[in-house]
């Protein structure tokens, strides 16, 4: 195969964004657009002129049988994921998936054993897997430089509640969640990513601040092993958004701050700040996932896997909070 070609379930603003990446790989093509909002499409032809020629389709159903494709990035409402993603592999398509992946851990195993099942990639687009701040942290932990991982310590804040008011993200039937499955769900995923470690009991407090989903957590997670983290999404934030990861070791600590890395090693006192030219270089997933299909690399950078284990903690963190904060045990 020399070329991989796409159809785009789903083509608002992170669609957008996984067709700019896209056109920036030499050996992917965009073989149709399927939306039923003919706005998003249109914005895609006008910053994409590329794409004038491109079919389009309001039903993706109607795509998949029609286009000759060989993959599918869905980017809809999160409670679609798990029909379109059935329906495309199905279909003989390779799928890449929005984070949260689909709508619970039941579906999240399913999908999972159906794409076994019929032999294809099935793969998560959570970026900081090829961000080089979070490579380099995963590294660090890998190669044994920080020591046994004992407290993490993560936090996001973003202006979520204001900025999604009046969208689908705010619907529980088509987001299946607010913020902790939304933009939260890629720090829950970076930390047990770049840690390796796997979680043993969450107890949580959650506020809706009025919405219909959750807004404000505080989650703490119990880890295999005796390590403790807090996770703690602000949704509610004035700020557009900030986020901070601190991980202690008992040989060492590395701190991001927003986009800044700093390191101190066993012995060090004060953590130094690490150039931005020491950092691996960074990737997407969208070329990650080209590079999947042809074989340049064996696994995804965040693969399918990486969605049920956040679907579960994200579960259980909902299940403290609505009894009381009570911990939950993860089997």
């Amino acid at each position: 195969m020399a070329e991989v070609r796409f159809i785009m379930i789903g083509v608002g603003g992170m669609g957008r964004e996984h067709i700019r990446r896209l056109l920036e790989v030499p050996e992917a093509a965009i073989a149709a657009l399927a939306d039923p909002s003919s706005a998003a499409v249109d914005e895609v032809k006008k910053r994409f002129p590329g794409l004038a020629d491109v079919p389009v389709y309001t039903d993706y159903r109607e795509a998949i049988a029609q286009v000759e494709a060989d993959a599918a990035v869905i980017v809809s409402p999160h409670s679609m994921h798990y029909e379109q993603g059935i329906a495309c592999m199905d279909a003989g398509l390779h799928v890449l998936m929005e984070k949260p992946f689909v709508a619970g851990s039941r579906n999240a195993e399913q999908i999972i054993a159906h794409a076994e099942q019929m032999n294809k990639h099935l793969a998560v687009a959570y970026q900081r897997h090829l961000l080089g701040p979070y490579m380099y942290i995963r590294s660090l932990i890998q190669s044994g430089e920080l020591g046994e991982i004992r407290y993490i310590c993560a936090y996001q804040a973003q202006s979520w509640l204001k900025g999604t008011t009046g969208t689908w993200r705010q619907n529980p039937e088509l987001s299946c969640g607010g913020q902790l499955n939304d933009s939260g769900s890629h720090l829950l995923d970076v930390v047990l990513w770049a840690t390796g470690l796997e979680p043993e009991s969450v107890s949580a407090f959650i506020d809706n601040r009025g919405s219909q989903v959750d807004i404000d957590s505080a989650v703490t997670v119990r880890f295999r092993g005796g390590a403790i983290a807090t996770f703690n999404v602000v949704g509610s934030a004035s700020i557009g958004w900030h986020e901070d990861v601190s991980i202690h070791g008992d040989k060492g600590t590395v701190l991001y701050r927003n986009g800044k890395l700093f390191v101190a090693r066993e012995g060090e006192r004060v953590p130094a700040e690490v150039p931005d030219d020491e950092l691996p270089a960074a990737s997407d997933p969208n070329r990650d996932f080209v590079d999947l299909i042809l074989g340049r690399v064996q696994q995804a950078a965040a693969p399918s896997s990486c969605g049920l284990t956040i679907a579960r903690l994200t579960e259980a963190a909902w299940q403290s909070a609505a009894n009381g904060s009570q911990p939950i045990r993860l089997s």
